[in-house]
């Protein structure tokens, strides 16, 4: 039984510089490939914001109860650290894979990461949290650096998932066992990178049938990402993820381009 620990440039081209790129095209004796070029760096993307993120910075980031809107309410620091769903302790059942050890560690490695917040590993730069409830519904989301080490390897982690623990076993405490399924969602097209996850989990809970499901986002903005857990014993919060999800990476973006995070929909008259 493994024993789980608490949480502890862009390029504007003005009209006057593409008539002077032109100019220089035309008066070249090798002007395809001075257009060629301009056409390429007008092609270029931007670039994701390179600030450090710092812990104010952080927490500015964070969303609001108005950028998820419904009913939802923020919860205390203080409640959010007890936020542990028992439910996701156990130990993967290995006989469940075809490759065994291998494909049970990554679904392992899921459950632990729903557990602890940590789903993209430890930040290891500056890191806010801040929780919200809606019913029998919690949203978790979390803004981090990982400056030291790379969110991408973790999103590309995150998407081999669905295929790898597909439906799996997990045997709790107490012997009983519970079945997990994990399935991709769609995310909006925010960040540099991003993937969705749903994981339901169903089980007993006081000799009743529970079924547990969680709605997962994480999006990466260069060296820093954004993850979202939402859902509960009443189901997923699809549609509240994707909303954080939206404004929550603009806000994120402001931030570290040193500018203040817009007001969010249901502040502006």
């Amino acid at each position: 039984m493994i024993r789980r620990t608490s949480r502890p440039v862009r390029v504007l081209s003005s009209a006057l510089a593409v008539g002077a790129l032109l100019t220089t095209a035309a008066c070249s004796d090798d002007g395809g490939d001075v257009s060629q070029a301009g056409a390429v760096a007008r092609q270029t993307p931007s670039p994701s914001p390179t600030a450090t993120l710092s812990e104010s910075g952080a927490e500015t980031a964070l969303i609001t109860a108005a950028d998820i809107e419904d009913d939802w309410t923020q919860v205390k620091d203080s409640e959010v650290a007890n936020w542990h769903d028992s439910l996701l302790i156990g130990d993967v059942d290995v006989d469940d894979f075809l490759t065994g050890k291998t494909d049970a560690a990554d679904c392992q490695r899921l459950l632990d990461g729903l557990y602890t917040d940590q789903l993209l590993g430890k930040p290891s730069g500056a890191s806010a949290l801040r929780g919200f409830q809606q019913g029998n519904s919690r949203l978790l989301y979390q803004v981090a650096a990982y400056e030291r080490t790379d969110p991408q390897e973790s999103l590309e982690w995150l998407k081999t998932l669905p295929q790898e623990c597909d439906q799996f076993t997990v045997t709790g405490n107490g012997g009983g066992e519970r079945t997990v399924q994990v399935i991709e969602t769609s995310l909006p097209n925010e960040g540099d990178d991003r993937v969705g996850l749903r994981i339901t989990m169903k089980g007993t809970s006081d000799g009743e049938p529970t079924t547990l499901t969680e709605d997962v986002a994480a999006v990466r903005v260069g060296t820093d990402a954004i993850t979202v857990t939402a859902g509960g014993l009443d189901g997923g919060q699809q549609d509240s993820v994707n909303q954080a999800v939206t404004l929550g990476t603009q806000r994120l973006k402001d931030v570290l381009e040193g500018k203040s995070p817009a007001a969010t929909p249901s502040e502006i008259e």
